[in-house]
C-alpha cells in the first residue's frame, strides 16, 4: 500500500461509511505508521487493539495534557484553556478533577434517573410511532440524551435545543449542514460557555437538586472545583453526553435493521439486550479516535516514537481487530467476550458517562423492540462529515 495516498484526516472519507476495509489493510500491513498532515506536524497512526490499550493506559508516556486529546493542534493560548478541561488532563490533575466530578456520577445518581429515562423514552417512541414515518435521529435518538442531560445538569427543558444547536455546530464544524464556516464552531463554543457560566453562577447562589449544583459545591479535603472548571465540564458533558449516545442509538437501530436475523433473535430473547448493546458499541464506535503526545522516546508495536510526537489511536479500527474479535465485521448480539474499547479501553480516561449511556440504550431498545419490532428504512441514511465522530445525521424509518 502506498501510504502517501492514505488520508485518515479527510472528513469526506467517512461520509459514505467508516472505511473498515482500509483500516483492516492498515492493521495488517502498517499497524503503526507515520501519517503526514496538511495542517499539522503529522502523527503516528495506531490501528491495532492491543497497541491502543497500551497507549491509553500509559498516561506518563502518552500525555493528554501536552498537546490535548484531539487531533487538531492548538496555539499555546488556546492549549492553556483546553488543559483546564478533564479530557485534556493527565494524573494527578486528572485524578483530582475526576474525584470531584464523580460526586455527581454515583450509581445512586444514575439509578435515580432511570424512571425519568423510561418516561421520556416511552413518550418519544409513542409520538414517533403515531407519525408512521419519521427521522429516528431527530425524533428519538437526539431527543432522549438531550432531555436526559438537561434533566441531569439542571438545564431548563425549554433551553435544551440551544444546547443541541451549539453541540451540533461544534462537532459538525466540517459538515455544511451544521456549520457554514469552521470559525462558527468557535462561536458556538463561546455561546455554550457563556450559557454554562450564567447557569453555574445561579447554582452558586441558589443550589438545586441537580448535577450542576453538586459540582459547584463538591468538596474533598477542602478542594473544590472553580467556576471555570465547572463551566468547562458543562461544555464537555453537553457535547459528549449528547453526541455519543445519540449516534450510538442511531447506529444500533440501523445495525438491527440491516441484520434482521439478529433483530429477530433479540425480540425472541430479550435477555440478550445487554449483550446486544455491547455489540452495538463495538460494531459502530461513536468516537473514532483520540490523540496523545509522547513525553519521551518510546516504542509502540515495535515502532520507534520520538519525544514530542503526536499519536492518534483509532477506536473504530481497534474494535474490528481480527486478533481480538472473531469475524469482526459481523454484527453478533451473542458475542462473548466483547472487550470493546468504545468507552476508551481502560486507563484514567475511561468514559465517565458509560453507565448512563448504557442505561439510556437499554431503555430505548426495550421500548423500540416492543413498540416497533418491524422498523424499516424509509429513505437514505445521511452520515456526518467528520473524521472524529461516527455520526448519523438523518435516519428515515417507517414503523411496521
Amino acid at each position: 500500500m502506498d501510504l502517501t495516498t492514505v488520508d485518515l484526516t479527510d472528513p469526506d472519507l467517512y461520509v459514505p461509511a467508516v472505511p473498515h476495509q482500509l483500516f483492516a489493510q492498515l492493521r495488517r500491513d502498517h499497524p503503526v505508521f507515520w501519517h503526514e498532515e496538511q495542517d499539522g506536524p503529522g502523527f503516528w497512526s495506531v490501528m491495532r487493539y492491543h497497541d491502543l490499550v497500551a497507549v491509553n493506559r500509559n498516561s506518563a508516556t502518552f500525555s493528554s495534557y501536552t498537546g490535548g486529546a484531539l487531533m487538531m493542534s492548538w496555539n499555546e493560548e488556546v492549549l492553556a484553556q483546553q488543559r483546564l478541561m478533564m479530557l485534556n488532563m493527565d494524573p494527578p490533575m486528572h485524578t483530582r478533577y475526576r474525584r470531584l466530578v464523580n460526586k455527581g456520577f454515583t450509581p445512586r445518581m444514575v439509578a435515580e434517573l432511570e424512571q425519568t429515562v423510561v418516561d421520556r423514552t416511552r413518550q418519544l417512541v409513542t409520538e414517533a410511532r403515531l407519525k408512521g414515518e419519521f427521522d429516528l435521529v431527530a425524533d428519538i435518538a437526539a431527543e432522549l440524551p438531550l432531555q436526559v442531560i438537561a434533566e441531569l445538569m439542571g438545564v431548563p427543558q425549554e433551553d435544551r435545543h440551544k444546547v443541541f444547536d451549539w453541540s451540533n455546530r461544534m462537532v459538525g464544524s466540517n459538515d455544511p449542514e451544521f456549520t457554514e464556516a469552521p470559525e462558527l464552531a468557535t462561536e458556538a463554543a463561546m455561546e455554550l460557555f457563556a450559557y454554562a457560566d450564567a447557569l453555574t453562577a445561579e447554582r452558586h447562589a441558589d443550589p438545586h437538586d441537580d448535577l450542576l449544583s453538586i459540582l459547584v459545591h463538591a468538596e474533598i479535603a477542602g478542594d473544590r472545583l472553580s467556576q471555570l472548571e465547572v463551566d468547562l465540564f458543562f461544555m464537555l458533558l453537553s457535547v459528549a453526553g449528547n453526541e455519543t449516545t445519540r449516534n450510538q442509538i442511531a447506529h444500533g437501530t440501523l445495525a438491527l435493521i440491516e441484520n434482521p436475523d439478529q433483530r429477530k433473535l433479540l425480540i425472541e430473547r430479550p435477555e440478550l439486550l445487554d449483550s446486544a448493546i455491547e455489540e452495538m458499541l463495538r460494531y459502530a464506535s461513536p468516537v473514532m479516535h483520540f490523540r496523545r503526545t509522547a513525553t519521551k522516546d518510546t516504542k509502540i508495536g515495535g515502532q520507534r516514537i520520538a519525544e514530542g510526537d503526536k499519536v492518534i489511536f483509532w477506536h473504530a479500527s481497534a474494535n474490528r481487530d481480527e486478533e481480538v474479535f472473531q469475524d469482526p465485521d459481523r454484527f453478533d448480539i451473542t458475542r462473548t467476550p466483547n472487550e470493546h474499547v468504545a468507552f476508551g479501553g481502560g486507563g484514567s480516561h475511561f468514559c465517565l458517562g458509560a453507565n448512563l449511556a448504557r442505561l439510556e440504550m437499554r431503555i430505548m431498545f426495550t421500548e423500540l423492540m416492543q413498540a416497533m419490532p418491524d422498523l424499516e428504512l424509509a429513505g437514505e441514511v445521511q452520515r456526518l462529515r467528520s473524521n472524529f465522530i461516527n455520526g448519523i445525521k438523518h435516519l428515515p424509518v417507517a414503523a411496521g
